[in-house]
């Protein structure tokens, strides 16, 4: 199973995040999510900020276009990236789309 797939022009991504790492970095597919790490503390939503962040610059979008469906709480995430500018290197195979 893969960890995005394509809604239209939106891409929704499954993510395992790992907070408080040293550096902010797309690690790549562990399995069906995309391992994430990013430098913010897992505290009073730091590491959900944070990481919509990232994944804004990431795909060349502004904030607002990155939405986090699920997990708001958990390690596991669900996010939609609305029409991505650009992909990361761990996500120019293509995948599923669902129209």
């Amino acid at each position: 199973m893969s960890f995005y797939i394509w809604k239209g022009g939106d891409l929704e991504l499954k993510v395992r995040l790992q907070p408080k790492a040293s550096r902010d970095e797309i690690v790549g597919p562990r399995e069906d999510e995309l391992k994430i790490r990013i430098t913010a503390p897992p505290l009073e939503g730091r590491a959900n900020a944070h990481l919509i962040r990232f994944l804004a610059g990431q795909f060349g979008v502004p904030r607002r276009q990155v939405t986090l469906l699920s997990g708001e709480k958990g390690r596991s995430k669900r996010l939609r990236i609305e029409a991505p500018a650009k992909l990361p290197e761990s996500i120019t195979t293509p995948a599923r789309r669902e129209e």
